[in-house]
Order: C-alpha cells, then structure tokens, then sequence
C-alpha cells in the first residue's frame, strides 16, 4: 500500500485527504489545529506531530496550506516536509502561492533528491468533496507521471503547464478571472435588485447567456440571499490578486482591472468581510452589513 502524507486539513484538505483514503492510500497527516484531524484519523490515518513526522516514511506528500509564508513554513521549517523526506519522495503543493515560492520549494526539494510539483487547484469545497478537483501543476514531469493516481483520486483532471512555478502561475491567472468575475456580478447583482427585477428570472436569464458559468450559477444565488456561507474565503481571494499584481510587475505588464478589483477585495478585508465568502464583495460595494 502506498503511503502517502498528508499537510493541512482545512476545508479544502480535508476532503482530499479523505478521498485519498477511499482510494486505498495510506495516510499520515499533520495540521497545526489537531482537532482537525478527527476525520481522517476516525477512517484510519495516522497523526503525526510535525510536518516533518508527517512525511518520514511517505512516498508522497500533499499539502495545502493559506499563502507562501505558510507554505515556507511547513515544507521548509526545522520540522518541515523536507526535513523528514527520503530521497525519492514527491510533493504535491497544492497551495496557491507565488511561483517564485514555488521555485525556491523545488530547489530545495532538487538539492534532497526529492521531487516538488506546485499543484494548484480549481474548484472549491463541492469539487474537492466530489473528486472534481482540476490540478495545475508546474515540475518534473516524470514525477507528474508517478502521481497520477494521486491526482486521480482528489480530481478529475491534472494538466501538465511546464517547469516548476507554472502551475502557480496559471493559478493565479485562474483566480484574478474568478475574482474580476465575482465582483462584477456583485455590481451586477446591485442594478438588478434596485431595478426590481424577479431575482429567479434574472438567474436563469443570466445563466443561459453568454456570460452563464459556473461561477456564476454559485456566487448570484448566494448574493441575492445574502448567503456568504465561505466556499472560497474573500480574504485569500484578496491575497491571490495581490500576488497576481506582484507577478504582473515582475513580468511588466499592466494590469489595471485586477488592481482595481484587488482594492475592492481589500476595503471588504479591512471592514472584517475577510471569513466570509469572496461574494461578500457585494457588501462593500452596496454598503450593506453583514448578515447577523
């Protein structure tokens, strides 16, 4: 049976590690909070103290953590992945960061004979619970090859983008165009309501139109019932429109509707939006509060 490790079990985590569960996998998993930890332990995974403990014995390792600094500190850190890895291990980091935090990752598992795969995701809590997790992933692509069956198990498509940090690097393009797309119907949602058109009508309208996705058909509803239940944290939206900015200048190009729409994300973090769903930008925009 292979092992596998895995590094942070959030909301997202969670339901990949349990997947990789029912696919046979074993697993060691590690999580800063360890009540977290109760659903993968309750269908046999073992739970380790430190990243380090987590990947000691593994073939392979997942993770998934909030940004860079944290992803430093669990791959990186005097008790991270890659103090405890063998030789041969391969990492999927499927944490959105930046490619330059992806790069320095690679380099450092290179230099310990491990392989590192930035492997972002789209999709959110349905699609992990699901397996309909779509993978982007910058690396080796030999070591791509060996972790299809990883892949395989969280999602229902991993696509090969290139060297390392290629994988970070679609996904920040990926969610500047989720984020640009959930302000505007959050714009969009506000004309609606003032004009008082019947809101079922408008979706299913809307839905049909050129501009119907799937976003769409997830973030209107939850606008007009003023459901921000998170499915996708408006905080971590901003944070990956401030490095989709940071890249856009490293690679000088302008990118002024990003940067706009980055503000917006960051007024609705600042007036403590930031736990709720990215379609909380609304709030900000219409000046509503926040739903008791």
């Amino acid at each position: 049976m292979t092992t596998v490790a895995f590094v942070g079990l959030g909301a997202m985590g969670s339901r990949m590690a349990l997947n990789l569960i029912a696919a046979g996998f074993a697993l060691r998993v590690f999580n800063r909070d360890r009540g977290k930890t109760a659903a993968a332990a309750a269908q046999g995974a073992a739970v380790c103290d430190t990243p380090a403990a987590a990947a000691r014995g593994a073939q392979f390792v997942c993770s998934i953590v909030s940004d860079d600094g944290a992803t430093r500190a669990v791959m990186l850190g005097p008790e991270g992945i890659l103090a405890g890895a063998a030789a041969g291990t391969i990492i999927l980091d499927a944490s959105t960061n930046t490619p330059a935090m992806a790069r320095e990752v690679s380099a450092a598992a290179a230099a310990r004979g491990c392989a590192y795969l930035d492997s972002p995701v789209s999709g959110s809590l349905a699609q992990a619970q699901n397996r309909e997790l779509v993978f982007m992933v910058g690396g080796d692509a030999a070591s791509f090859a060996k972790a299809q069956p990883l892949y395989g198990a969280m999602g229902r498509m991993a696509k090969h983008m290139g060297e390392s940090g290629a994988g970070a690097t679609i996904k920040l393009v990926n969610n500047m165009l989720s984020g640009v797309t959930t302000a505007a119907l959050a714009e969009a949602a506000q004309v609606a309501e003032a004009a008082g058109l019947d809101r079922a009508a408008a979706l299913e309208v809307l839905g049909e139109g050129a501009t119907g996705s799937r976003l769409l058909k997830s973030k209107l509803p939850k606008i007009f019932k003023r459901d921000f239940t998170p499915q996708f944290q408006l905080e971590l939206m901003e944070k990956d429109l401030r490095y989709f900015l940071s890249l856009a200048g490293e690679l000088d190009r302008p990118a002024p509707i990003a940067s706009l729409v980055r503000s917006q994300y960051q007024a609705g973090r600042r007036a403590q939006l930031g736990k709720l769903d990215t379609c909380a930008v609304f709030l900000q925009a219409a000046g509503e509060p926040p739903p008791r």
